[in-house]
C-alpha cells in the first residue's frame, strides 16, 4: 500500500487543542515541564521522543487522567484543566490506550454498537430490550466500512489479529465522533501490512478531524504527521515538521543517532 506525502498548505488551521505551561509532578520528580502544545483541526500532530520522555504523561494530563500540577488545558477554546474525564470526553476529546481495549467476546459489529450506545443516548436506558440497540446497526457498519472492517463484521473481537483489533478500537472511538483523536502508540506490535493500513485510516481520520499521536515508528511520523513535538526528560525540545526535527542535532543526540524512540 503506498502512502501519498503529507500535504501543508499556508494557512494553519485552527487550533482544536491547547496547553499552556502544563506541568505535572508526583512528589520531588517533575514528570512534564512547562510543555505547550497546539493541536489543529485536519491536522496529524506527533508527540515523540525517548522512553521515559513523558509522553504518555501529556496524554493523560491532556485527557484529564492526570491533575496538572499547573498549566492550562483548552477544548474548543474552553478551559478542560479541571473538568472530569468523562465529561472532556463527552466534549470531543477521546483517546485509545497503549493496549488494546476491545471486548473480546462480543464481535466487531457488537462492539462498535456499543461504543454507538452513548452519543445515541442508549447507554443508561438498561431497562429497554436487546433490539432496540438495532437501530444502530446502519451507522455501525458505516464504520466498519470505513475502517476496512466490513468482512470481519459478526467475527469475535478476539479471534481478530493484533493489528486488526487496533483498528476495531480506531472505529470505536470514531464512533464517540471526536472532535480530537488521541492516539498512544496505534502502530505498537503491528507488521508492516497493518500498520500501512492504519497509516492511511489516520490520514483519512485527520481530513475531518485532529488527530495527536504518540509514535514511536520515525517512518510513519514522517509519512503522516504534519507537525511533530519533541520531548526529552518532560520537556519539549524541539518541535516542527517532521524534516525540521529530524535534522536537529538535539534531536539526534537524543536519540542516539537510531530512528527508534
Amino acid at each position: 500500500m503506498t502512502i501519498a506525502p503529507v500535504l501543508r498548505t499556508e494557512e494553519e488551521p485552527r487550533v482544536v487543542l491547547a496547553a499552556r505551561g502544563l506541568s505535572k509532578s508526583f512528589g520531588a520528580f517533575a514528570a512534564v515541564k512547562n510543555v505547550d502544545l497546539d493541536v489543529r483541526h485536519a491536522r496529524v500532530h506527533a508527540l515523540i521522543g525517548p522512553n521515559g520522555a513523558g509522553k504518555t504523561t501529556v496524554f493523560n494530563l491532556l485527557t484529564k487522567f492526570l491533575q496538572p500540577t499547573g498549566g492550562t488545558i483548552t477544548l474548543m477554546g474552553t478551559d478542560i484543566t479541571k473538568t472530569p474525564p468523562d465529561k472532556v470526553a463527552r466534549m470531543g476529546l477521546v483517546r485509545s490506550f497503549q493496549i488494546s481495549a476491545v471486548f473480546p467476546h462480543l464481535t466487531v459489529l457488537e462492539n462498535v454498537r456499543v461504543a454507538l450506545q452513548r452519543p445515541n443516548n442508549l447507554a443508561t436506558q438498561f431497562w429497554l430490550p436487546m433490539s432496540s440497540l438495532d437501530r444502530l446497526n446502519a451507522r455501525a457498519e458505516e464504520l466498519l466500512a470505513a475502517v476496512g472492517l466490513s468482512r470481519e463484521k459478526h467475527a469475535l473481537a478476539a479471534d481478530l489479529s493484533y493489528g486488526r483489533k487496533r483498528v476495531l478500537e480506531i472505529a470505536t472511538t470514531l464512533a464517540l465522533d471526536p472532535e480530537v483523536l488521541l492516539l498512544d502508540e496505534p502502530m505498537a506490535g503491528m507488521g508492516g501490512e497493518d500498520v500501512a493500513h492504519v497509516s492511511d485510516l489516520i490520514r483519512e481520520v485527520a481530513k475531518t478531524r485532529a488527530v495527536l499521536m504518540v509514535e514511536h515508528n520515525l517512518t510513519v511520523v514522517a509519512d503522516i504527521c504534519h507537525h511533530v513535538t519533541v520531548l526529552q526528560r518532560g520537556e519539549i525540545l524541539a518541535e516542527g515538521d517532521y524534516a525540521e526535527v529530524a535534522a536537529d542535532p538535539r534531536v539526534r543526540t537524543a536519540y542516539m543517532g537510531t530512528e527508534e524512540a
